[in-house]
């Protein structure tokens, strides 16, 4: 069809490549929060002075400047601590250029948006695939203004790309500002620097198989002792032999526990990080390893027992399980969950939601297909300026949320994912699937046909429903043919070739006729080509 783009082919989602978990340091004393301290803010000075040096090299980084680098550190901490930071550093400089290149790709649609708009005449209206002018003159004159606003922010992104150059915030640019804006955060002086000292703290250390408990640095025996070891300046404060301080508190992984002892009885790698919630006046624990890439499933073995389209919405999930031939079974569920309120609150809904959503699946053996959605481009302002509804609709939606929780779950309980494109698939699925799943008992709305239509993409059928044919062609001499058909089947679109014979069931076509023909009872049913004589009238005496 001229027009619309092209699908891309449904693919099978790999699952999540480590594991994070956390726990609580309870009944830490004093003194054990002194040292975490003491010890979080020297290894921060130390960061930040590497941070600064990683991005003072920017594109002539090489391993000789690494090892220089790690040789002072190590100096000032320990040979691990040094790698550790190090390794901070390089990942953090490496996300500001992932986001800068993003910055670019944003700038770059909004000016070819804007440039379109005001291309066209004002007041011009626009198609479901463009937008059209601006609605006023004012508004043209104010958006030619911002035109050169976006592409002086652009050539200075660019320079800054073609340098090398990057600006990172160690704390995070958010809570750095929050310091001019204290009235509105509710928080006074004191309480800020507590936050800021706190996230500019560096409590974290890789792990390395082959070592005693998988991680020398900061070390978690199997019964729930940690320790770590201290800092060259810092030694002073142990406790325990080797430069080393053990914590009073005793940890303990409630979620995937089994999993952490294992790797510790082995003595695998497990990376740990060690920070303090200011707001509750906690201290946490977090454990986290990679997984080994685990066996891919061919695509036709995801299909074999159904699937269970899923289609997102800004609250709620409607979902319609297929057989493995397309068809629509039972009815339409939807799993909501409510995103107001604080971010644990949306958390949790969104893991409930697709707590319920996985468990069905497992029950009925079915893998579960959903939208590959980014919204990235959708969500700017140039495209969609006045319809503020619609980009508040497409910005609540927790796409990535969703689908980073939504692998880990399925990959746990063993459940193929199958991410489809969304391309016309709300359009399509309300014209084909809509009307013929209404009945006088179920209502499905626009989003279930939207599910059918995502289902029937991840099993390879098309999500255009088949027209039933006349009813000539539904009788018994060209038999019967079916709503659905298979994409290779010859013939599919077009009618059934004549089959002659007789039309009654209980005889077959290919019957050869054992007697002559009888003469109808009625005129009408006569055939009008067929001769009638009549005698004479007998004459009687």
């Amino acid at each position: 069809m001229s027009g619309l783009r092209e699908v891309a082919v449904p693919f099978l989602v790999p699952g999540p490549s480590g594991v994070a978990i956390r726990t609580r340091l309870k009944h830490l004393s004093g003194a054990d929060e002194t040292v975490l301290r003491l010890v979080g803010g020297h290894l921060g000075t130390l960061a930040a002075r590497d941070l600064k040096a990683r991005c003072a090299a920017g594109l002539e980084y090489d391993s000789e400047q690494w090892a220089q680098r790690k040789r002072a550190l190590t100096l000032e901490s320990s040979s691990r601590w040094a790698g550790s930071v190090t390794k901070a550093s390089h990942d953090q400089w490496a996300l500001a250029r992932r986001g800068q290149h993003a910055r670019i790709k944003s700038l770059q649609a909004g000016i070819a948006m804007i440039t379109h708009r005001l291309s066209l005449p004002v007041g011009e209206k626009g198609s479901k695939r463009a937008p059209g002018g601006y609605g006023s003159q004012r508004e043209w004159h104010a958006k030619s203004r911002r035109l050169h606003v976006l592409q002086d922010r652009l050539q200075a992104v660019r320079a800054d790309w073609e340098a090398g150059r990057v600006r990172v915030v160690r704390g995070g640019k958010r809570l750095l500002n929050t310091r001019h804006h204290l009235d509105q955060a509710g928080l006074s002086e004191p309480e800020w620097r507590e936050r800021w000292q706190a996230a500019r703290r560096f409590l974290q250390a890789d792990g390395e198989s082959g070592k005693r408990y998988g991680n020398e640095t900061v070390r978690v025996t199997p019964d729930g002792e940690v320790s770590l070891k201290l800092p060259a300046p810092l030694v002073y404060l142990a406790n325990a032999p080797h430069g080393r301080y053990v914590l009073t508190a005793r940890v303990a992984f409630a979620h995937r526990g089994e999993q952490w002892a294992d790797r510790v009885h082995a003595n695998r790698a497990i990376a740990y990080r060690i920070h303090e919630d200011t707001g509750r006046g906690r201290w946490y624990l977090t454990a986290t390893w990679t997984l080994s890439p685990a066996p891919t499933l061919p695509l036709v073995a995801a299909r074999v027992h159904g699937m269970l389209g899923v289609d997102t919405n800004a609250d709620h999930l409607a979902a319609w399980r297929l057989d493995p031939h397309g068809n629509p079974i039972g009815a339409p569920m939807r799993f909501a969950y409510d995103l107001s309120g604080t971010t644990t609150h949306r958390d949790a809904q969104v893991r409930h939601a697709l707590t319920r959503l996985l468990h069905f699946a497992k029950r009925h053996c079915l893998a579960v297909a959903i939208e590959d959605l980014d919204f990235t481009a959708e969500t700017t302002r140039e495209k969609h300026g006045r319809r503020t509804r619609f980009r508040k609709l497409i910005s609540g939606m927790p796409t990535s949320r969703l689908r980073a929780r939504l692998v880990s779950m399925a990959a746990e309980l063993g459940i193929p994912l199958i991410a489809v494109d969304p391309a016309y698939t709300s359009r399509w699925g309300a014209q084909h699937w809509h009307k013929p799943l209404t009945t006088t008992t179920r209502k499905p709305t626009r989003h279930d046909a939207a599910a059918v239509a995502i289902g029937r993409r991840a099993l390879g059928h098309p999500i255009r429903r088949r027209t039933a044919p006349p009813p000539h062609d539904r009788s018994d001499r060209a038999r019967h043919r079916t709503v659905q058909a298979r994409p290779g089947t010859p013939g599919r679109e077009g009618p059934r070739p004549r089959i002659p014979g007789p039309r009654t069931r209980s005889v077959p076509p290919d019957a050869q006729r054992t007697r002559a023909t009888r003469t109808p009872n009625t005129v009408r049913d006569v055939r009008s080509d067929h001769e009638w004589a009549q005698d004479s009238l007998l004459l009687t005496e």
